[in-house]
């Protein structure tokens, strides 16, 4: 009997368990998590506004595990032995024929005042944080922005910020609060969202100028206070601040040999397969892989990462040659509570489509057919 262990709960560690149960109804698979629980991100840009509560994004996985024949472990990774054949956890060690790394990145904290901000994409208590400020904000400024990791382009996640920013702008202005409280978008990047495409940066600042969202564009951030933001372009006052920093490999990596980018993620092929390495796959945002540097590798495209990385393994732990791709495709639905706006990139077209009311129930729809499969 095969043995694929798998680390991680999110996205692409669950797609990989699914893909890899229907190729081989025989196989033992385990999937090694802090916990039995999928926490679907996408839909925390609701929480500040009240659409969603935390119970609503967070799906207990037993019924997932018990459906596949999933072994569970409870725990986290800590290292790598015998190429790769080892898994150690802070649980024990755990013996696999092939192994699929899914565990997420972790954000660059090295600023300086960090701790003053709120990072949305650390997860439900992070969005829970904000809505609570929010409501206690009767006055003053709002800044939002991100930053990325110089060394590694595609290891950001920019998109959710703009979310929050809309996100926040019509809520305030349900609310009766937006004349009272200013809202400021921050980023060292001069043309904000370029991995969504130029189409779309035209359409977001003209969204922000539309809203009355002011911008400090292009100056690198230097830090932060209780109540500003600081950059090389001047401090300005900040009574909450959202900030995405950029990401970088998880520090288990640390204690292996795997080979890393410059940037601290796992280094990748065009399959999926960790550089030098036995049976060893990567998918979503703890790989770094070939492709232009606006490629997501969170949500949709970390699924598509996944099922390559599952169909190879399982094709090499069968004596074949892996030869499965994924294709490098971004399509996301930029939500402002009430409406949003559709973007889809590919290496070969750009679409932006404006600001609609189905655009958001049609987000509200996915997240509902998405889920259902672990619940």
């Amino acid at each position: 009997m095969k043995r694929v262990t798998i680390v991680g709960a999110g996205f692409a560690a669950l797609t990989a368990a699914q893909k890899l149960r229907a190729a081989d109804a025989g196989m033992e698979i385990t999937l090694v998590a802090p916990k039995p629980e999928f926490t679907y991100l996408p839909g925390t840009i609701w929480i500040p506004s009240g659409l969603r509560q935390p119970e609503d994004l967070v799906i207990p996985l037993d019924n997932f595990f018990r459906r596949n024949r999933i072994n569970y472990v409870k725990g986290s990774a800590t290292g790598l032995e015998e190429g790769g054949r080892k898994l150690l956890t802070d649980r024990g060690e755990i013996g696999n024929d092939g192994l699929i790394i899914c565990s997420g990145g972790r954000f660059i904290k090295k600023l300086p005042g960090i701790e003053h901000v709120i990072t949305p994409c650390e997860g439900i208590p992070a969005a829970v944080k904000i809505r609570d400020r929010l409501k206690q904000l009767q006055s003053g400024t709002i800044a939002v922005g991100f930053a990325g990791n110089p060394k590694e382009p595609s290891a950001m996640r920019g998109g959710p910020m703009f979310e929050f920013l809309f996100g926040i702008d019509q809520s305030l202005r349900q609310d009766g609060r937006r004349q009272q409280i200013k809202l400021v978008f921050f980023t060292p990047a001069p043309s904000p969202g370029n991995r969504l495409g130029p189409k779309a940066v035209k359409g977001l600042l003209r969204e922000m100028k539309r809203r009355d969202i002011e911008t400090h564009l292009g100056f690198k951030v230097k830090g932060f206070t209780e109540g500003s933001v600081i950059t090389e372009g001047g401090e300005f006052d900040a009574d909450l601040t959202l900030f995405m920093p950029g990401m970088t490999g998880n520090e288990w990596f640390d204690n292996t040999e795997l080979p890393r980018s410059e940037g601290g993620l796992l280094k990748a092929d065009h399959l999926c397969r960790v550089e030098g390495m036995n049976k060893v796959y990567v998918a979503g945002d703890s790989g770094s892989f070939p492709g232009p540097d606006w490629m997501p590798k969170q949500a949709h495209m970390a699924d598509l990462q996944a099922a390559a990385a599952a169909g190879n393994l399982y094709d090499e732990l069968n004596g074949r040659t892996p030869s499965k791709t994924f294709n490098v495709e971004l399509i996301c639905i930029v939500d402002s509570q009430t409406t949003g706006s559709l973007v889809a990139r590919t290496q070969k077209y750009n679409l932006v489509l404006p600001q609609m009311r189905i655009f958001h129930w049609l987000k509200r729809m996915f997240e509902w057919w998405y889920l259902r499969r672990y619940r």
